[in-house]
């Protein structure tokens, strides 16, 4: 029997999120999302409009897989 803790696998659909998909997704609030954007520590929104930002799925699953990665 292997001791080897099982792989991580991240979805591979990619799309885009809107902000509320987002602060669900993670459990963060809107402030707190742009402020680890800011810090460099979040995936940034891509800008699809004047007043339409989404995020990429496949970056956000990412970032969350590594934080669970971090936290093992």
């Amino acid at each position: 029997m292997s001791s080897e803790a099982p792989s991580l696998t991240v979805p591979t659909e990619r799309r885009f999120l809107r902000r509320a998909e987002v602060e669900q997704k993670t459990g963060f609030k809107r402030a707190h999302i742009y402020n680890l954007m800011k810090e460099g520590k979040f995936p940034k929104a891509l800008r699809l409009g004047v007043r339409a930002v989404r995020w990429d799925s496949v970056e956000v699953d990412h970032w969350m897989a590594d934080r669970r990665k971090e936290r093992d």
